[in-house]
């Protein structure tokens, strides 16, 4: 079978409408990721960020737009078409009114994460089990599929196991990762529990969180078609930009935000950086 009718095929059946089987209990659920199965699919390769993907996906698959909108420090508005609102990194600072449905956080530090979140948020997803040992969320709202990757963080001089998480959106048949308050660099493993990724966003500060040689490392890896930058602090956005060769193009935008749909992604892969970045 060629790629393109395995790429079809998986596609239609994992953006079918989910069986019985696969009802949400408490919001967990157990669904085939469309990320994994789209770089698994094809062999030899471990993301599958495709330059033509209107080509690649049937018509039947395709949605409308995602919206993402840069709040401010590790926090992006992600809104899906259905209308679902999804906050990263949360701590109750950016990004909380109104409240969104969804927030994902990360504990390296307070402006990751907050204890008291807003009643109204609807799921409420950290990045790390308090009774130890890795925390999986696997949650259906709507029209988006949420899942996460654990990695490690450093706390009082020494690593954490699965204390920090990458949190990766499906939707409208997009894959949208967050790399939380990353660390450490990434082996094989993370990105096979990663696989494909549209569009990327990236913690640029190359102290607090991974070095920029590390980051773009990772980034260049993933080769996601839209690459958005956060976490800067007072970083020149050149130092990590410069690092990623000229394999990117640079897009700087006026506004906060970005409409993103798999007929729009760029043919090339593109670093975006939104009004605040």
């Amino acid at each position: 079978m060629t790629a393109f009718r395995l790429t079809a095929a998986i596609l239609t059946l994992l953006l079918a409408p989910l069986p019985a089987a696969l009802a949400q209990t408490n919001g967990q659920i157990e669904r085939p990721s469309t990320c994994l199965a789209m770089a698994q699919a094809l062999p030899g390769v471990i993301y599958a960020s495709l330059a033509t993907p209107s080509l690649m996906i049937p018509a039947a698959v395709r949605a409308d737009p995602v919206t993402i909108t840069y709040a401010g420090h590790s926090t992006y508005l992600i809104e899906t078409p259905a209308g679902v609102t999804i906050a990263t990194d949360f701590a109750g600072i950016y990004g909380a009114n109104p409240p969104p449905r969804v927030v994902t956080m990360n504990r390296a530090h307070g402006t990751h994460f907050t204890r008291n979140p807003d009643p109204a948020i609807e799921h409420v997803l950290p990045g790390w089990n308090e009774e130890g040992g890795p925390v999986k969320h696997s949650l259906l709202v709507e029209d988006v599929y949420i899942r996460n990757v654990t990695t490690d963080i450093r706390r009082y001089g020494a690593m954490e196991p699965d204390a920090n998480s990458i949190f990766i959106f499906e939707v409208a048949g997009l894959c949208i990762g967050h790399l939380g308050h990353l660390h450490h660099r990434l082996d094989d493993g993370h990105y096979a529990a990663i696989g494909r990724l549209d569009v990327l966003m990236v913690p640029v500060d190359g102290g607090l969180t991974l070095s920029l040689d590390g980051m773009s490392e990772i980034a260049r890896r993933l080769s996601s078609s839209v690459i958005l930058p956060m976490h800067r602090h007072s970083t020149p956005l050149s130092a990590f930009t410069g690092r990623m060769g000229g394999g990117f193009e640079l897009d700087f935008r006026e506004g906060r935000s970005i409409t993103v749909a798999l007929d729009n992604l760029p043919r090339r892969p593109t670093i975006v950086i939104l009004n605040g970045v």
